[in-house]
């Protein structure tokens, strides 16, 4: 999967099938769309049961982290959720900003955003809105972000580097992301990058860990860190819907692991020119 116009429509069909079904569906599903042949898209997922502002109707078992655990969200920010799907985070987002706060949630799914937009209404926030856009390209001005989160999005874009200078840009000054995303402890054999279904399912997208942090770095963030990180296990039979056995037994000893990572990082406040200036 190397055309960036292909892997985002299989990505927005994917997940407008799951938009259409409930969690239940998902979970009972092998692989989260009602048949066996492809990947269980709950299997990264964490319990948000028990968070603040947590609404079961939002909540499809998808993500593979909890990104609010570790935003520093405060009482009056405005966050935007990238790849917001049901509503899941921005709900619990809210919950932590509060009504004098903000939450845009941005997805390029039109039945996610009809879903989340649902699930606003029938709580009665006026302060959480959903937008249809590419994380790529933001419907969002400039420096208009105290907070960023997402959850399990940014492996599915295909030009990463954009998606963080977008983050760079929609964020303000002194303003930071947490995110939560799968990423490889190695380089992932072709069989498994070039697999389509396995894209979609947050595999095959998966760069290395020092790939993502260092693109994090060069787009000019500073305090990055990892807050959490932990081994994703992938059922065998998962693989081999798109790899041999063979390929399958080398890729299991060759050392490499898919990771679900937490991570944090500050957009540098350039508004003030150092100490001495005169100008703060």
């Amino acid at each position: 999967m190397e055309n960036p116009k292909e892997i985002k429509e299989l990505v927005r069909e994917k997940y407008a099938d799951i938009a259409n079904q409930s969690k239940t569906v998902n979970e009972a599903s092998c692989c989260g769309v009602g048949s066996c042949t492809g990947v269980d898209y709950t299997i990264f997922s964490e319990d948000y049961s028990k968070l603040k502002g947590y609404n079961p109707d939002a909540d499809l078992g998808l993500g593979c982290g909890l990104p609010t655990e570790f935003a520093l969200i405060k009482e009056g920010d405005v966050v935007i959720d990238l790849g917001s799907g049901a509503g899941n985070d921005a709900f619990v987002a809210r919950a932590i900003a509060g009504g004098r706060g903000k939450v845009i949630g941005i997805d390029f799914t039109d039945e996610m955003i009809d879903k989340a937009r649902t699930n606003a209404d029938k709580l009665g926030f006026n302060n959480v809105e959903f937008r249809y856009g590419d994380i790529e390209k933001m419907p969002v001005t400039a420096n208009t972000a105290d907070v960023i989160i997402s959850n399990c999005v940014l492996n599915l874009v295909p030009n990463k580097t954009k998606a963080f200078q977008e983050i760079y840009r929609v964020l303000k000054p002194g303003g930071h992301f947490s995110v939560s995303d799968v990423v490889a402890s190695g380089e992932l054999p072709d069989s498994i990058k070039s697999g389509a279904e396995l894209y979609a399912g947050c595999v095959s997208g998966a760069i290395c860990k020092e790939e993502y942090l260092g693109i994090i770095e060069e787009t000019g963030f500073e305090n990055i860190r990892v807050q959490k990180e932990r081994i994703i296990a992938i059922p065998d039979d998962i693989y081999l819907n798109f790899i041999s056995e063979d390929e399958l037994k080398k890729f299991k000893t060759s050392g490499v692991n898919l990771i679900s990572i937490n991570v944090y990082a500050d957009k540098p406040d350039t508004s003030c020119c150092g100490p001495g200036s005169g100008c703060c």
